[in-house]
């Protein structure tokens, strides 16, 4: 038995931005900062409903949940 991996280190499968990913990330804050959006402005949704940055660190992610990672483009 493999002692060294606990409940908070199991990958989930999730869908991230229309793409399959298997993350650690136990909350939306984290998966946030892992896809290399830490400092950045973004806006966030959860299986379809937006969550705001102040909530993101206190929303648990599970197998299937489908997340979206928008950021702002300028340019024309």
């Amino acid at each position: 038995m493999d002692t060294t991996t606990t409940a908070t280190h199991r990958e989930r499968e999730i869908i991230v931005n229309g793409q399959p990913l298997a993350t650690a990330a136990a909350t939306l804050a984290e998966l946030v900062d892992k896809q290399g959006f830490a400092g950045v402005k973004v806006a966030t949704a959860l299986n379809g409903d937006f969550v705001a940055e102040r909530l993101r660190a206190a929303t648990s992610l599970g197998a299937g949940d489908r997340i979206e990672i928008l950021t702002v483009r300028q340019g024309g």
